[in-house]
């Protein structure tokens, strides 16, 4: 008999059918055992009895996270509801033979059955393999997952071509200290920033293109909000009119995943109480503006001569945005000069760029604008942020070529989640998260 997916067994009642699995929860009452099973698609619940004897002798020493292979008969569960989308919870299994494939320990050092896992974060990434069976942690991947797939369709829809870049670079992508460097054979070599260089050489050959890859940065921080590995969701675009234009493409791309999370992730959503995003047009101001907004609004201004805003100016910011505007997201535009890489587009007023970061709940989730795309001019920026435009040849020779105005953005995937589903910190939303202490599991 070929295994079924508990999932299934609501169609097959009064049938005998096979399946496999965790032990979610096992249950003794008087002479009876019962046992939740556990697959990908699912729970249900078995009831073991005396009368198969085999089957009931095995069941006697199984506990949770035993891995057992059953056959019984489905039958409807006493009280349920019969009609066409019966579920799981209206069904149940009587055993007939049980097997147990895989013993687990007896003392589990985190429990998967339990609704909350209430359990600090160092517990639960330290038992990361157990702690992911958790039905609610569980259900971070499942929506993470949704959005990886969200996010590849509507940019394939849109013309994008998927390409994936290297990782090991023979130099750092936007300079700074913020890099790994590791031993290359008989040299050095760098853990990649971004493909920023990269994808803008994909936008000499395909016009447009994304990357939903690995990210790597050497800084030292002890936050909710980062890590030194993450995933990135990248795009460029070529023949854009203005900045403009990414954003709308940007804007277009997270209402995408977001109608993705209100179609597939709703009973996820519900296992973390989560609100779904607002799906509406999401403004655009400019940071000076914001930071008049702040200093009005809550009395909160930055030191004198700095034109930048703190974690704190940006939750503020994402709380006036929900308010004015009844959106969770906002964009903010027009970011210094001196505070954007070296390849980004100046605005007609020079201290200033063509760039955004857009806010998700208050926080950062993606950076982007318009590239510099003139060889003469980006070699001069390279010059002028203190860099030498000979270690970066290589990136220069696509401007060589011919390169069409472009833009795009660098998206934190993990980042978009921690805020959707309310995760007190970033990790939470990582399979296994790297830190500035953390290299396993």
């Amino acid at each position: 008999m070929e295994r079924m997916l508990i999932g299934e067994t609501p169609q097959h009642i009064g049938e005998s059918v096979r399946l496999a699995g965790w032990v979610h929860i096992r249950r003794d009452h008087g002479k009876l055992i019962f046992i939740d099973l556990r697959d990908r698609s699912g729970k249900i619940q078995m009831i073991i009895v005396p009368d198969h004897v085999e089957a009931y002798e095995a069941a006697k020493g199984v506990r949770n996270e035993f891995v057992i292979d059953i056959v019984g008969k489905v039958k409807s569960r006493p009280g349920g509801a019969q009609n066409e989308k019966i579920s799981t919870g209206n069904v149940e299994i009587e055993v007939e033979q049980l097997k147990v494939l895989a013993v687990a320990e007896n003392v589990l050092p985190v429990e998967p059955s339990s609704d909350t896992l209430d359990v600090n974060l160092k517990t639960l990434l330290d038992n990361r393999q157990l702690s992911l069976r958790n039905a609610k942690v569980n259900a971070i991947f499942r929506i993470y997952s949704s959005m990886l797939r969200a996010y590849d369709a509507v940019l394939s829809q849109d013309g994008f071509l998927e390409i994936k870049t290297p990782k090991i670079l023979s130099s750092a992508t936007e300079g700074g200290a913020n890099f790994f460097k590791v031993k290359y054979f008989d040299r050095s070599a760098y853990l990649a920033q971004s493909p920023q260089f990269y994808k803008q050489a994909g936008v000499g050959a395909f016009e447009r293109v994304f990357e939903i890859g690995t990210v790597f940065r050497a800084e030292p921080h002890f936050t909710t909000r980062h890590v030194n590995e993450y995933t990135g969701l990248d795009a460029e675009m070529g023949f854009i009119e203005s900045f403009s234009d990414v954003m709308d493409e940007l804007e277009k791309t997270m209402m995408f995943i977001f109608k993705t999370f209100q179609d597939e992730c709703a009973e996820e959503m519900a296992l973390h109480e989560a609100q779904m995003p607002s799906i509406v047009a999401i403004p655009r101001l400019k940071l000076t503006e914001a930071l008049q907004i702040l200093e009005q609004q809550y009395g909160k201004k930055m030191e004198d001569g700095v034109v930048d805003i703190d974690p704190e100016g940006e939750r503020l910011i994402g709380e006036y945005v929900k308010k004015e505007y009844g959106s969770d997201l906002v964009f903010l535009t027009h970011y210094p000069t001196v505070a954007r890489p070296f390849y980004v587009m100046p605005n007609e007023d020079p201290q200033f760029t063509d760039s955004f970061d857009l806010l998700f709940r208050g926080l950062e989730i993606a950076s982007g604008g318009q590239r510099i795309h003139n060889y003469a001019d980006l070699a001069k920026n390279i010059q002028l942020h203190g860099l030498n435009p000979d270690e970066f040849k290589h990136y220069l020779d696509n401007f060589r070529f011919g390169m069409p105005p472009h833009g795009g953005w660098g998206l934190g995937s993990e980042r978009i989640v921690q805020k959707l589903l309310g995760l007190k910190s970033v990790k939470e939303a990582i399979l296994f998260p790297r830190d500035v202490k953390r290299l396993t599991p």
